[in-house]
């Protein structure tokens, strides 16, 4: 694979990325003040607006440039690995935004997750000002 395809797979991942995170963020917006029959529908507009959004990348992947299945996957799942990142990122910075309290919950999260791992591995990102790390035990009680 030569420099020039390279840099065209990357460029294409990160646009489709840009796309699914572009969908998420804006297809979110009006269901902040809308009824729940009425989120359910944008939901599902997102949805199908995601689905189209994969399956012109899927078609351009594997028919237009001609990848084999397994290069097809892996440049459609960074796409889409792109985009989440995008989209959780976007969810982010409106928590921080609107001064949502959402973060205990990440928080929380995190330590469950790395509650067997030593700190350099995890990190001490999100422990806020606290300085103990609760293990296993003392978050099932």
């Amino acid at each position: 694979m030569n420099t020039s395809n390279r840099q065209r797979w990357i460029r294409t991942a990160i646009l489709f990325g840009a796309v699914y995170a572009v969908i998420g963020i804006v297809l979110a917006a009006p269901t902040n003040s809308a009824p729940a029959d009425q989120v359910r529908i944008w939901r599902l507009t997102a949805w199908v607006v995601s689905a189209l959004a994969f399956a012109a990348h899927l078609w351009y992947e594997h028919f237009r440039v001609r990848n084999s299945a397994l290069r097809t996957a892996l440049h459609m799942s960074l796409a889409v690995a792109l985009g989440a990142f995008g989209l959780a990122a976007s969810a982010n910075v409106d928590a921080l935004w609107v001064g949502s309290n959402h973060q205990r919950l990440l928080t929380f999260a995190r330590r469950v997750a790395c509650a067997d791992r030593s700190p350099g591995i995890c990190g001490r990102a999100g422990s806020g000002s606290r300085t103990r790390t609760n293990t296993k035990e003392q978050l099932v009680r």
